[in-house]
């Protein structure tokens, strides 16, 4: 009973991390291997408690008509980049599934690492690559399904900040039409997540007690983020969120070496 408690209070911490600027996995990741759950099951359940919020925001972008006039991200349609974000999404959820315990715990602080660097560095790259494209030529279709098949099986695999992944792939792609992408970035984070979700709840990887736990926390904490976001300056909301994110980070570096000591 006190676990779950702890893990009600994780989820609630990434709910309000995810309304505000993302990276709630770094809490709710750590939350359940802390709990006692192996970090194969640890990241499928993470995935799972998560993915009510993020298909939320989806619908909420969606109903909103917040997304590119001609439904396309870097020249191509937006179907054809739900269809292999779905597939790239199958497939790195089937690859977690057969990764060895050992081998996803020693992988698990260089995962971290880049989702980390996503989320610091993914919005400069974003404007960066914006204005210097600026007139260039599309980089082609395969180029773009190639790149987003790939953030797929990121996505199913893993996920840690993959939303600011894509768009950060995207405008070193050459899409300029950066305000427009925050729809097409949750539709299809979300898609990732839904054949992950499915592939771990069929195979039996989620703990769904400490998941339900986390996935209740997820929520309030979000409706709380989504009002402290109205009074928290941005800047200062990223800067806690990459805090806290270095500092999860860093933490599994140690306890890699600790253990390898």
């Amino acid at each position: 009973m006190h676990s779950l408690w702890f893990l009600f209070g994780a989820g609630l911490l990434a709910g309000t991390m995810n309304a505000l600027a993302g990276g709630g996995s770094f809490v709710t990741l750590p939350a359940l291997i802390a709990a006692g759950i192996p970090s194969v099951q640890a990241n499928a359940s993470s995935t799972v408690a998560l993915y009510p919020g993020g298909l939320a925001s989806a619908w909420t972008y969606h109903a909103g008509g917040r997304r590119p006039g001609n439904g396309a991200v870097c020249g191509v349609a937006l179907w054809r980049m739900v269809a292999v974000t779905l597939a790239g999404g199958l497939a790195g959820s089937l690859l977690l599934l057969r990764t060895p315990g050992s081998l996803f715990t020693l992988a698990l602080p260089w995962l971290l690492l880049c989702a980390t660097l996503a989320l610091g560095f993914g919005p400069r790259i974003a404007a960066t690559r914006r204005h210097s494209r600026r007139g260039a030529g599309g980089p082609g279709s395969a180029r773009v399904l190639a790149a987003q098949f790939a953030l797929g099986v990121y996505g199913g695999y893993f996920g840690g900040a993959v939303g600011l992944m894509m768009v950060a792939a995207w405008s070193v792609l050459g899409e300029a039409e950066i305000k427009s992408l925050n729809g097409p970035r949750t539709l299809l984070v979300s898609a990732a997540n839904t054949v992950a979700v499915a592939a771990f709840g069929l195979a039996g990887a989620v703990r769904w007690p400490e998941t339900l736990a986390v996935l209740a926390g997820g929520l309030l904490g979000g409706a709380a983020g989504a009002r402290l976001g109205r009074r928290l300056p941005p800047r200062l909301t990223r800067r806690l969120t990459l805090a806290c994110t270095a500092a999860v980070t860093g933490a599994f570096f140690l306890r890699a070496i600790l253990r390898a000591g």
